[in-house]
């Protein structure tokens, strides 16, 4: 029989470390490029991110706090996602440092700034895999009590995919694990990389007939 180890959030997790984003991992980055209104690019890293429809495609970041993404996001209607992968992991890291709102993370990380086709913000030149998108919501979590959390959700649509033909293969099929995106796990700053050494498939069950 299972032995667990039970806690109510509010009470405290009484572990070394919150376990929480250790369990619910490993999670894609959302690296997240912006711009102000002024013209002013931001680009940062969010781990609480996901992909949510296929048709059409939507994807989501969550900011705990309100930052310079959150607000030019939800300003502007626009942000484009860029797929952080092992050879930028440092780079990517370094556009988590808390920066004055007018200082330009690109040129911070020493990171190359593509233009995009459908929206304002530039795109990482460096990063194989970008996603165009138009906000789609922006709202404040709440508690189930009603209450604010200081956190928000930022959710848009994908309107333009830009994909490395290097990742693409004879058959034409996305390559996940020679892309190797960083993925967020627990702890200060642990992240895993994916392998087809440990790729399992799995079909979804067929219909039952009736």
């Amino acid at each position: 029989m299972i032995q667990y180890h039970s806690y109510a959030p509010a009470e405290g997790h009484r572990l070394a470390h919150d376990p929480l984003n250790a369990i619910i991992a490993p999670r894609p980055i959302g690296w997240i490029s912006t711009v102000s209104d002024a013209g002013a690019r931001n680009l940062a890293p969010y781990s609480f991110f996901n992909l949510f429809n296929y048709s059409p495609p939507i994807i989501g970041f969550a900011s705990v706090g309100w930052k310079d993404t959150v607000a030019n996001a939800k300003s502007t209607g626009e942000f484009v996602w860029n797929l952080a992968t092992d050879s930028v992991g440092e780079k990517m890291n370094a556009t988590s440092a808390a920066l004055p709102a007018d200082t330009d993370e690109f040129e911070h990380a020493g990171l190359t700034a593509r233009d995009s086709e459908l929206v304002r913000p530039a795109r990482v030149a460096e990063s194989p895999v970008t996603f165009e998108c138009l906000v789609t919501d922006a709202f404040q979590l709440r508690s189930a009590a009603g209450e604010s959390v200081d956190t928000w959700m930022v959710l848009g649509e994908v309107v333009k995919v830009h994909i490395s033909t290097e990742l693409l293969g004879d058959d034409l099929v996305y390559d996940t694990a020679r892309a190797q995106p960083l993925l967020r796990a627990g702890g200060r700053g642990d992240y895993f990389l994916p392998s087809n050494e440990h790729h399992r498939y799995m079909e979804r069950p067929k219909p039952l007939s009736r």
